[in-house]
């Protein structure tokens, strides 16, 4: 499973710890609302009730009181209703009142003469229960509706959740957008990697951007120059040395040369070892060739634009190959905006490679799209094996089928260059199989346009 972003975390953390505060806030103003509303409510019917009991007392102080009459006579609206329990039974104004309405515990405080109040729930329906004691009376109640305040309650808790809901959607943008600024400055440091890394030696990053930045900017360009004059110091000394070397290979070289010319006039010995001395020698320029080039790749690629088709004919001319191995895929174009010096050595590079160990190259394809330049080249040898394809680009690496032939020359810098020639373009390098024979396949971002 991948692990989410930075990005994604901080902005999932502001999402959650909005999203909780507001919860507990939620929770606390519905508790307070709750409370508030409901000791308004029981104020307000415990003083209706009470004013309410003392009608019905007055009313049960004639001779002959019409109970009934006296209930029906109380203003208590659709939202109360009276019951009144006598000695001679339970009087209501409605028939959905009576005595199974009062709990037993809240009737016998009344009737011992204490008032009492308490929270029930009738036909489904929260209601509040007042109790009233009266002279000549065992008590009297008063059944007050609650279910506007349970709605309200609702309504309450749908607007709380819906707050809750909104600031944790407004957290989570605000967490996408303090990382998303937070974050720039580290963009700007991965940017400036990424140029590095394809060759812009020249990227800094400006320090007077942010102050709080200052000291990264400062050390990532101190890390920059370390490793750019390490880079250069270690490319100039490649250079100067494979240069230093020149002259004395040359030498060697012409005396080999005259020693090879000479070997009828000597012992079969020692024309062998002339033999030997001449083909270390001419390897040995081959060799020193390659570390100057080398030394060359550390230098950005210089872009123009170059006709590529052309190019490739002419070093097929030059390797005495065949121009017709050159095709271009359907409607590629023949102006890439390349590196022509690198292009020209990645293709000559290839094509050597194909001849010591692929069995020489019989196709040369020209494409790409989107931008991407594509140069294959395929041999008839016997391909490389999966085990080697990740290393064969490698400095100083020979595959297995090198190896096999163990009369080349090969220096195992050629494929180097190649990947080297490619990165500098931004590019990659990579070896395929194609059945009989491999295929050798390098990408230049921006080369066609």
């Amino acid at each position: 499973m991948t692990r989410p972003g930075l990005r994604a975390r901080v902005t999932a953390a502001f999402a959650v710890g909005a999203l909780l505060l507001s919860a507990l806030m939620a929770l606390f103003s519905y508790d307070l609302t709750r409370r508030s509303l409901l000791d308004e409510r029981e104020r307000t019917a415990v003083r209706a009730a009470y004013y309410d009991a003392a009608v019905v007392r007055s009313g049960l102080d004639t001779g002959t009181p019409d109970v009934v009459a006296v209930l029906r006579s109380l203003d208590t609206g659709s939202a109360r209703r009276p019951l009144l329990h006598l000695p001679d039974g339970w009087y209501a104004r409605t028939a959905d009142v009576g005595a199974s309405s009062v709990p037993v515990e809240l009737q016998r405080m009344v009737a011992d003469g204490k008032p009492a109040v308490q929270r029930i729930r009738l036909d489904g329906q929260p209601a509040l229960l007042v109790g009233v004691p009266l002279p000549g009376a065992l008590g009297y109640y008063e059944l007050t509706s609650l279910r506007e305040v349970e709605e309200t309650f609702q309504v309450v808790g749908l607007a709380l959740i819906a707050v809750a809901i909104m600031v944790a959607g407004a957290g989570a943008a605000l967490g996408w957008y303090a990382t998303r600024h937070s974050l720039r400055p580290l963009t700007a440091v991965a940017d400036a990697a990424e140029r590095i890394a394809s060759g812009d030696f020249a990227t800094r990053l400006d320090p007077t951007t942010d102050p709080d930045l200052t000291r990264l900017s400062s050390s990532f360009n101190e890390m920059v120059d370390k490793l750019v004059h390490r880079i250069e110091r270690d490319r100039r000394f490649a250079a100067d040395v494979s240069h230093e070397l020149r002259s004395p290979l040359q030498t060697l070289a012409a005396a080999a040369s005259v020693l090879n010319r000479r070997r009828e006039h000597q012992d079969e010995r020692t024309a062998t070892a002339a033999g030997l001395v001449a083909d270390e020698v001419t390897r040995f320029q081959r060799l020193v060739d390659d570390l100057i080039q080398l030394a060359r790749t550390e230098q950005p690629a210089h872009r123009e634009t170059v006709d590529v088709v052309e190019l490739a004919r002419a070093t097929c001319r030059e390797r005495s190959l065949p121009e017709s191995l050159v095709t271009v895929d359907g409607d590629a174009p023949r102006l890439w905006w390349v590196d022509r010096r690198r292009f020209a050595q990645t293709l000559l590079n290839l094509l050597e490679n194909a001849e010591r160990y692929g069995g020489g190259p019989v196709a040369i394809r020209l494409g790409g799209r989107d931008g991407v330049g594509v140069l294959e080249v395929d041999d008839d040898g016997p391909g490389v094996p999966p085990g080697d394809r990740e290393i064969i680009f490698d400095r100083f690496v020979r595959g297995r089928a090198a190896h096999d032939r163990a009369g080349t020359d090969g220096t195992g810098l050629g494929l180097a260059l190649v990947a080297q020639h490619a990165a500098a373009h931004g590019g990659t390098a990579a070896v395929l199989d194609r059945g009989p024979g491999a295929r050798f396949r390098v990408e230049l971002p921006g080369a066609l346009r």
